[in-house]
């Protein structure tokens, strides 16, 4: 299996699908209740849904940049606002983090090598 695409629902699908357009990601399928994108980068799928239930926030979207400083900052001048700026984590990983209209976590990071490969790891068995 591979993962290919998450839905997060939304109160207001043209904001929501203005934000995530301004962020990079291309627009695919936009309807009145759902749009569908792809990730700025790759062929990952992500969808917006609109639902008049609250909204309770619950899953993190990350979304890895390379030169994360400089994109972070592209933003901002674009007038992202954030949360917290990037950062080093004891996961070893740099993040920033910023939340879209209806109040999703977005962080944006880089995790280099320690993405799929941090020093406690597990390893297979021999």
């Amino acid at each position: 299996m591979r993962l290919n695409q998450l839905t997060i629902p939304v109160s207001d699908i043209p904001r929501s699908r203005d934000f995530y357009q301004r962020l990079g990601f291309r627009l695919l399928v936009d309807s009145p209740h759902y749009s569908r994108f792809l990730a700025p980068q790759g062929d990952t799928t992500f969808s917006l849904h609109l639902t008049s239930e609250p909204i309770v926030p619950g899953a993190v979207i990350y979304l890895e940049c390379e030169a994360l400083d400089d994109e972070v900052a592209a933003l901002q001048a674009e007038g992202f606002e954030f949360e917290a700026e990037p950062a080093d984590t004891s996961w070893l990983w740099r993040e920033a983090k910023l939340r879209d209209p209806d109040g999703h976590v977005i962080k944006l990071y880089y995790g280099g090598v320690n993405r799929i490969d941090p020093p406690w790891r597990v390893k297979p068995e021999a």
